[in-house]
């Protein structure tokens, strides 16, 4: 539990006021309890975490069951609106903000999101059912993603669309004047 929350706090920029890192202290605490064996021994933690969550929900605007399968170094930008499904899974390096939702599709429907290592969800996107979303992909501002995503893809719009991701790479300075991006 420990190594997961320094490493969080490296992630959130070793800043005590990031809402984002108390609420990944939170889950880590909620997820961390399901180790102890000792049902009499896990009780008070139980009632300690269920105390914590409802004022992290109440106060920050996150609901991240503990229950989730969370990666290292998940980054949480900006609070408020942003759910959680306990069935969700996501790598590591990820980054999410604010009015975000990973989730069921449909209430009674199990099946949520499988997200690979450093992907990018942008505000207010909605990643619902039970869909994987490749590692290096972006999520656009608003998208409403009911399909795969493939590594190193966008997608974008409502509903989504894949497209490719443009990326440059920088040319040193020494190889002449006006060549400082390339697109691949």
């Amino acid at each position: 539990m420990f190594d997961h929350i320094r490493s969080d706090w490296r992630a959130h920029d070793s800043n005590w006021m990031r809402h984002g890192f108390w609420a990944l202290v939170v889950y880590r605490f909620g997820n961390w309890r399901y180790g102890i064996r000792s049902r009499a021994l896990r009780l008070p933690f139980s009632f300690l975490y269920k105390l914590m969550k409802f004022f992290a929900d109440s106060l920050l605007g996150i609901e991240l069951p503990c229950e989730t399968l969370i990666g290292q170094r998940l980054v949480i930008e900006h609070i408020g609106g942003i759910v959680i499904s306990g069935d969700a899974v996501f790598g590591d390096d990820c980054i999410l903000r604010n009015g975000v939702t990973v989730g069921l599709r449909h209430r009674l429907e199990r099946g949520s999101p499988v997200l690979g290592n450093r992907v990018d969800i942008g505000a207010g996107a909605k990643l619902l059912g039970p869909i994987r979303i490749g590692d290096d992909a972006a999520i656009g501002a608003n998208a409403v993603v009911l399909c795969d995503v493939p590594a190193g893809c966008s997608a974008v719009g409502i509903p989504a669309r894949i497209i490719p991701r443009k990326r440059t790479a920088v040319v040193p300075a020494e190889m002449g004047e006006g060549t400082s991006a390339v697109a691949q």
